[in-house]
């Protein structure tokens, strides 16, 4: 719980946001302030970190295992992503001020690193790349769930009008 990292443990936890695209323009000093007012937070597999309509208050970074994206829909839950080491989630509710727009569930045993919206809300202020680094990050993802949308559409196959 916070407060009560070992220091190597912090070491440990700078290595994994430095290797995340999402941090990479971030200094070290930042880096550590980071992983010290974050909550290591642990789930086991099968665990929901948050469900889809919860309010965003948090972001979660993945320090080991994987998670599944995963939205709720009348024929109950499709995949969206799977997601693993470095990467976060839960980031949109803080960039967009919005609910979870998806269910988050730990796929493994998992290690994470819980972050607060203010405080990340005041990196995103203080580091533009860390910024420009989550949206690309964000379009990425929305192309690739649109690109799934599509498929399941069966769009590609329509003959020319």
């Amino acid at each position: 719980s916070k407060g009560s990292h070992p220091m190597s443990l912090l070491t440990d936890e700078v290595e994994v946001l430095r290797r995340s695209p999402m941090f990479a323009g971030v200094e070290t000093p930042q880096l550590k302030l980071l992983a010290y007012t974050g909550e290591m937070v642990r789930f086991d597999a099968g665990e929901v970190l948050f469900r889809q309509g919860d309010p965003g208050d948090s972001a979660y970074v993945i320090l080991s295992g994987e998670v599944v994206v995963l939205a709720e829909s009348p024929i109950g839950p499709i995949q969206l992503a799977r997601l693993g080491q470095h990467e976060i989630v839960g980031e949109i509710g803080i960039l967009c001020d919005v609910s979870r727009t998806a269910t988050v569930q730990a796929a493994t045993s998992l290690r994470t690193l819980r972050i607060a919206k203010d405080c990340l809300a005041e990196m995103l202020e203080s580091f533009p790349g860390m910024a420009l680094a989550m949206l690309r990050e964000l379009a990425q993802r929305l192309s690739r769930t649109s690109a799934e949308l599509v498929m399941l559409r069966g769009e590609g196959e329509r003959p020319d009008m």
